[in-house]
């Protein structure tokens, strides 16, 4: 890998850390001894060998340098429970929490976009039968810890190979607007063969309500109507997910 070049070192940037972090002031002697602990950890034993709150703080140390992050740490994940929960908050909750500036805020959503992009790099172009597995951590990545509703469809080609994901529509904490017609409108202008709908339920409980089984209806009847083949609906919750196929629902 290639080094930065100069104008990217961090501690060349000004307005990156939050204000209260001075850029003159020394990293006490325990702090850089703690942090240069937990960095050859990581490197040693990778993120399974480390709790979330170390792994969060390990994100925190790029946007507060030479403060302790600890407290904010445990202020993140006392709110969102989990590292998943603090990088995929809404920017308007993570500003709530005392002590997160701009510069966190920045440092949690790149390491979330750098997850989405990473599981979706694991899926696009793949053959979906094969690759199911991933295609459901890619949901899980990206839709599970949303507090509101998301529908979003995967657009596959006559080989069942995943050509486009796209989002349709957002709502509420329990409900999303779905319009069947538009659905099977956009398969057939990305060419695409057949279809897997995908949404998540912010209570964590993927069973599907009796909206979520008659959305699903129409959209099979409007796919049918046009040659196109509804493959699955996915309930993505918190820890689990529902298979429409596999529970019966189609």
């Amino acid at each position: 890998m290639s080094r930065c070049p100069p104008q990217f070192d961090e501690a060349a940037q000004p307005g990156l850390f939050d204000a209260t972090d001075r850029h003159d002031a020394p990293t006490p002697s325990y702090l850089r001894d703690h942090r240069k602990r937990l960095r050859e950890r990581f490197m040693q034993g990778g993120p399974a060998a480390m709790p979330d709150y170390e792994l969060l703080e390990l994100v925190l140390f790029r946007a507060i340098p030479r403060r302790d992050v600890k407290p904010l740490g445990r202020r993140l994940l006392d709110t969102f429970a989990d590292f998943n929960g603090v990088i995929s908050a809404p920017p308007d909750r993570l500003r709530q929490i005392d002590g997160v500036g701009e510069a966190v805020m920045q440092e949690l959503k790149i390491v979330e976009a750098a997850a989405h992009r990473l599981s979706r790099a694991r899926v696009m172009q793949r053959h979906v039968i094969s690759s199911w597995d991933a295609v459901i951590d890619y949901c899980h990545t990206t839709m599970s810890h949303r507090e509101t509703e998301q529908f979003r469809v995967l657009f596959l080609d006559r080989k069942n190979t995943l050509i486009a994901d796209e989002e349709q529509a957002s709502g509420t904490v329990d409900h999303v607007p779905v319009y069947p017609r538009e659905v099977a409108k956009r398969a057939l202008e990305l060419n695409a063969s057949a279809l897997i709908l995908v949404h998540n339920h912010p209570s964590g409980d993927p069973t599907p309500s009796d909206a979520d089984v008659a959305m699903t209806a129409q959209v099979d009847a409007a796919c049918q109507a046009l040659g196109l083949t509804l493959h699955d609906h996915l309930i993505v919750g918190k820890n689990a997910e529902l298979s429409f196929r596999s529970s019966g629902y189609l």
